[in-house]
Order: C-alpha cells, then structure tokens, then sequence
C-alpha cells in the first residue's frame, strides 16, 4: 500500500515515517481526558525535530509520505511542510483538496472524523494555528 521508500540513513527519522505512513488519526497534543500521545503524535514531533537537524533528509521523507501515506499521513505531510516550506504546503493542501478519504481527528478530549478535502480546504482557508496547541 505504502510503496517502497529510500530510507534517509537515520533509522528515528524512518521508523517516524513508517508510523505516519500508517497512521489513521491526526492530533498534535494529548487526546483524552489523560492527554495521552498517540504513537503518530510523537512520530510527528520526531519529523519536525528532524527538520531543524537534516533537513534534506527529512524533506525526502515528508514528499515520499505525502505521495504514499495514509490520509491521516499525507495530513501530517502537509502540516509538516507549513513550517519549512509555506508554498510548498499550499500546493499539498491544493492537491489534497480533491481527494475525500476519511481519517479521525483528536483536538483533546474531542474526537471527529473528516475527509482530505475537507481537512485540506481548512487549511487554505483558515488563518495559520500552532498546531501543538490542538
């Protein structure tokens, strides 16, 4: 499903990639009355911290994610490039604007289900959010 994929030589950075090429939930902070992190919630954060040290690297495995990921990845793929590379981002969202698979989301306690395309015109339209603060 997900296609082969070059690895980028930091086995973090790449099993982060292979739990947000499965993921199907999208939160960026606690869910639940817990405020438990889901597995992609930390993968996530390990991509963005892989950003600042490597960032060819993880550029080459956020673009592979946004072509082979689930849903809820390719949403983390798009996110992700917001902070690095804003044009770049838009044209994911734009790209994903068209496609109506579903995947969950957690904004703390409140969970809810949603499409790309749904997800994606959010983003092109709504003003830029902190995403940790979800």
């Amino acid at each position: 499903m997900f296609g082969m994929r070059k690895k980028s030589g930091d086995p973090e950075l790449d099993a982060a990639v292979r739990e947000l090429a499965g993921a199907d939930t999208v939160a960026f902070g606690g869910v639940g009355f817990a405020g438990t992190l889901l597995p992609a919630t930390e993968a996530y954060r390990r991509v963005e911290e892989a950003f600042a040290q490597r960032p060819r690297q993880a550029r080459e495995q956020v673009d592979w994610l946004l072509r082979h990921g689930s849903p809820a990845g390719r949403a983390y793929a798009a996110t992700l490039l917001e902070q690095v590379d804003p044009a770049a981002a838009r044209a994911a969202w734009t790209a994903l604007g068209d496609d109506d698979a579903e995947f969950t989301t957690f904004a703390g306690c409140t969970m809810g289900t949603t499409t790309l395309r749904g997800y994606a015109a959010d983003r092109l339209t709504g003003p830029p959010t902190d995403r940790h603060a979800e």
